[in-house]
């Protein structure tokens, strides 16, 4: 079932809609929000509470996104309003890794899913960009929406997590 066709059975109260709208979309939220946490539990209360409050306000849904794009925006504020109230940041334990190398870069460099240690020094922000575009494969007008940035700041951001990323990659390959 197309999932418009799907969020507007939702909308009627149509319980097998909502069930599938949460079996299209569970896993995915849950794999993106546990980029940002160690502890399963709160990634799983995260998740818990985006669906509710989604399910809660569908009829507020008005299409202008995907429905998975309106859910991974709620999902982000359910993490961010946490991580404030707990007055911590995830992988707060980390500095920001940022230097002012003029290194060109490798164009050999490719993005592995073994490589995700390499996200451990990451902001927040910059997770959350490299994360929707390169696994997600959200665009960057979708990202600019998600996180309530600039459709450029987006670009600007990706490049130079890049650039991050890979320099960290090569000092290890050292």
């Amino acid at each position: 079932m197309r999932r418009d066709l799907l969020v507007d059975k939702a909308k009627e109260g149509n319980q097998k809609a909502y069930k599938e709208l949460f079996d299209q979309n569970v896993n995915n939220l849950y794999r993106y929000l546990r980029q940002f946490s160690n502890d399963r539990d709160q990634v799983e209360d995260w998740v818990q509470r985006a669906f509710i409050k989604a399910f809660k306000n569908i009829l507020s849904f008005q299409g202008n996104s995907t429905f998975k794009t309106w859910l991974f925006k709620i999902g982000i504020n359910e993490m961010r309003t946490d991580l404030r109230t707990s007055s911590k940041r995830p992988n707060d334990e980390f500095e920001e890794n940022i230097h002012g190398d003029k290194k060109e870069p490798d164009n050999n460099f490719e993005w592995h899913e073994e490589m995700k240690w390499l996200l451990s020094d990451l902001d927040e922000t910059k997770k959350n960009i490299f994360i929707l575009f390169e696994v997600e494969g959200y665009k960057h007008y979708e990202i600019a929406d998600l996180l309530d940035i600039s459709e450029n700041s987006s670009k600007t951001i990706l490049h130079r997590t890049r650039k991050i990323l890979q320099d960290k990659w090569l000092k290890n390959q050292r």
